[in-house]
């Protein structure tokens, strides 16, 4: 099968790739390369893509001619996104509205003229902002706390239009708090592990009783694959969420606990849009997708933190 991987130089979409690849299937990956972290963490993602057997590209979503890219196409995983809550507001944000916004409608439109099969997004888990509830269902109303999560509700929404007027198979994955190898340096448990084996400050933002509902990366890759398949209406939404809901100081002492080293601790104040509390439901992919988490919380911090060991350093 012939499918396309954006995002293929980042945390997830590599490794999708790589999966991919390795079942057999013809994987072209696709990254703009942006600067959002370290350009050589992308480099050597892209390096290992490629020894994979895919077929990578650089190309940015908001320009590139895609029609050359989707022709053939069965199956699109966009994972590709300007991530990150705190960095989305102020004149950062045409930032996130051109990647996000733009640059899914582009992929759309080409992938449906291109006839393709199914359209895979990488939605998240900020959409929700503060719910009312938890876990949260995939029916709760949308109240995003951050400019980051309005534009990945309106890539989702694009997504269910496009699926609405013309029957296009799209399905949208709302991830949650993904770790794992290959994780970004800007995210916690990565920075938590770096400084628990460098013995640099952890920043805290906020008093560490925010919760958070961590999924794996395997566990996501699975997610996706099955999404790719799956008997689903088209614009079908799905929660993925790894059951491991666990606050920030529990995580800083299972990350000191799993390194066997304390993390110190540079206490800051909470960031805007940074949300209270996260966890969703799995019911709906359960049952239509056949997912559900495989990963304990425990044994993925460990592969992590045995990825982190094996770095350079």
């Amino acid at each position: 099968m012939r499918v396309l991987v954006t995002g293929a130089a980042g945390f997830i979409g590599s490794q999708l790739a790589e999966r991919l690849a390795a079942s057999g299937d013809n994987v072209i990956g696709l990254d703009a390369m942006t600067d959002y972290y370290d350009v050589a963490t992308k480099l050597a993602n892209a390096t290992s893509v490629a020894e994979a057997g895919v077929r990578f590209v650089e190309a940015d979503l908001r320009h590139a001619d895609l029609g050359p890219l989707v022709d053939g196409v069965e199956v699109v995983y966009h994972q590709a996104a300007q991530p990150g809550v705190r960095a989305s507001w102020d004149e950062r944000f045409a930032d996130y509205a051109t990647h996000n916004v733009l640059g899914t409608q582009r992929l759309l439109e080409a992938s449906r003229h291109a006839g393709v099969r199914r359209f895979v997004y990488a939605s998240s888990s900020s959409i929700y902002g503060n719910a009312q509830t938890y876990p949260t269902l995939e029916e709760t109303v949308p109240a995003p706390f951050s400019p980051y999560g309005v534009t990945k509700l309106a890539a989702e929404h694009l997504c269910n239009a496009y699926a609405q007027n013309f029957g296009f198979p799209t399905v949208s994955l709302r991830y949650f708090t993904v770790y794992g190898p290959r994780q970004r340096p800007d995210m916690s448990i990565h920075r938590l592990v770096e400084a628990a084996l460098g013995g640099q400050a952890f920043p805290r933002f906020g008093d560490g009783t925010q919760v958070r509902e961590f999924t794996h990366v395997d566990d996501v890759i699975t997610a996706n694959r099955l999404a790719a398949s799956a008997e689903v209406p088209p614009g079908s939404v799905f929660n993925v969420s790894g059951g491991s809901e666990i606050s920030l100081q529990e995580l800083i002492a299972l990350v000191e606990t799993t390194v066997g080293d304390p993390v110190a601790i540079e206490v800051r104040p909470a960031e805007p849009g940074d949300v209270r509390r996260n966890g969703g439901s799995t019911v709906r992919a359960r049952q239509q997708l056949g997912w559900t988490p495989r990963v304990s919380l425990q044994d993925g911090v460990a592969s992590q933190v045995e990825w982190h060991r094996s770095r350079p350093r």
